[in-house]
């Protein structure tokens, strides 16, 4: 690129200072502290004069009775989220696009935004109202017609599904800007040359929507890999109880354990070091295979 290029989409540049900004302090910076994981660092010693101990706190996490627990719970939320709760943005938003009402459609819109806008405590507080024994309003309503109450908060099995209710509840609407952003970009001839051909709405979904907003899908989808282990901390962590924790417990709330409560600070960075190589690896290989698939991918 040349200085008269350069300077000629300059203001462009200079709006993307912030973001660069942002990811150069609080995500390139932080990443000198990975070492931490070969060494057994003590605080007052510093990063660099503290013992290098080589692989040994990766070989204690995966010698560790609770290591498969950890790994199965942690992928069977991400595998959930990939199911249940990926595509449910598309759909909402290709359902939105369908409504011709302008004013109902930005209500909808709005409607479905806002719960994004509230901490992950608000929702679980409101979810305790709601399914708690206690005077739970959904609870009650069980009781009055069955006579039993059912301890959503407390038993395994309905923990997962709890996780994903709220996941879905809190971000599905959000999710759905881009996509109404790509389906905004579709050209509407392609519609009109449909529908003189007889195409149905179904056939004009299946036909000229979803492979309009293919790539966009394809994107997102390789970029939520990269943080496919990464199942939410705050959430799960305030909904973790001791009859659930079987089920509930992950990686990231593992590392809040070890690293904070233990102040076992390196063999806690082993374990987010292995995390993270884990979706670095799912991103290079979700990429390769849309390029093989002849999408563009990522990069």
């Amino acid at each position: 690129m040349s200085w008269r290029e350069f300077y000629k989409n300059r203001w462009l540049y200079i709006m993307l200072l912030p973001g660069i900004i942002y990811f150069v302090i609080f995500k390139y910076v932080p990443m000198y502290g990975i070492v931490m994981a070969f060494q057994d660092y003590v605080p007052y010693r510093g990063i660099w004069e503290s013992n290098w101990v080589g692989l040994k706190h990766f070989e204690r996490f995966f010698s560790e009775p609770q290591f498969w627990m950890l790994f199965r719970n942690t992928l069977i939320l991400a595998l959930y989220n990939i199911i249940f709760f990926f595509p449910l943005p598309i759909i909402v938003s290709l359902m939105l696009n369908e409504v011709v009402t302008e004013r109902f459609k930005r209500f909808v819109q709005t409607l479905i935004y806002v719960p994004h806008f509230v901490s992950w405590v608000v929702v679980v507080g409101v979810f305790y109202m709601i399914f708690t024994t206690e005077g739970g309003i959904l609870n009650e309503l069980i009781f009055a017609i069955t006579g039993q109450k059912i301890a959503f908060l407390l038993e395994p099995g309905w923990f997962r599904t709890m996780i994903i209710s709220q996941s879905i509840w809190k971000e599905v609407g959000w999710g759905t800007i881009i996509f109404l952003a790509a389906l905004s970009g579709v050209d509407t001839q392609l519609y009109e040359a449909a529908r003189m051909d007889g195409a149905s709405r179904w056939r004009q979904l299946w036909h000229i929507t979803l492979p309009a907003i293919r790539s966009t899908i394809i994107i997102l989808l390789i970029l939520r890999l990269g943080t496919f282990l990464d199942t939410g901390f705050e959430q799960i962590f305030l909904m973790l109880t001791s009859t659930n924790r079987d089920v509930g417990e992950v990686f990231d709330t593992y590392v809040y354990v070890k690293g904070m409560t233990q102040a076992q600070y390196s063999y806690s960075a082993a374990v987010g070091l292995f995390k993270s190589v884990i979706g670095l690896l799912l991103v290079v290989g979700a990429n390769q295979l849309a390029k093989k698939c002849g999408e563009e991918g990522i990069y």
